[in-house]
């Protein structure tokens, strides 16, 4: 073989390895469609008191809600008893009821960005503030929480109001 056809061999084999790559980052990105009713998801367990979410044994409990001037803040409590190891303030994202996603903000009084924290084996952690502001706070809001159990499980929506 000559030299020419291998190098031709070997930029068909590395462009086809980031096609590949390409489609791979494309399908874990892929969410499922917005939905801002409470759902059971992946729960193993029911939790109270509501609002709550049970994915696999870790729990995370919404309390202290509030709505005032277009930002939306709340307490976060959890207890880990499954197999992920951590809770980060980037697993949760608030759903308004036109369907648009709202990362957490860090600007308002009481809403302190928090480390992401690694505990397990049935610890607790928190409460810890979460923060969003939103583009519409009328009913229904929905916090979507995707727990880390790897790069295609798990997320579930908590009805708030």
């Amino acid at each position: 073989m000559t030299r020419n056809r291998i190098l031709q061999y070997a930029a068909i084999g590395a462009g086809a390895a980031v096609v590949l790559g390409i489609a791979v980052a494309a399908f874990v990105s892929l969410k499922v469609p917005f939905d801002t009713t409470p759902s059971a998801g992946p729960s193993t367990a029911p939790c109270e008191p509501l609002p709550c979410a049970n994915v696999r044994g870790y729990i995370v409990w919404v309390s202290d809600l509030k709505i005032q001037e277009g930002l939306v803040t709340m307490k976060l409590t959890f207890r880990n008893s499954s197999s992920s190891t951590h809770a980060a303030p980037e697993d949760f994202t608030l759903i308004d009821s036109q369907k648009n996603e709202h990362r957490p903000v860090y600007f308002a009084p009481d809403c302190a960005q928090w480390p992401r924290s690694e505990f397990n084996n049935g610890a607790s952690f928190g409460p810890v503030p979460e923060c969003f502001r939103a583009s519409s706070t009328s009913p229904p809001l929905g916090l979507r929480w995707t727990p880390d159990f790897g790069p295609v499980c798990c997320e579930t929506v908590i009805g708030l109001a």
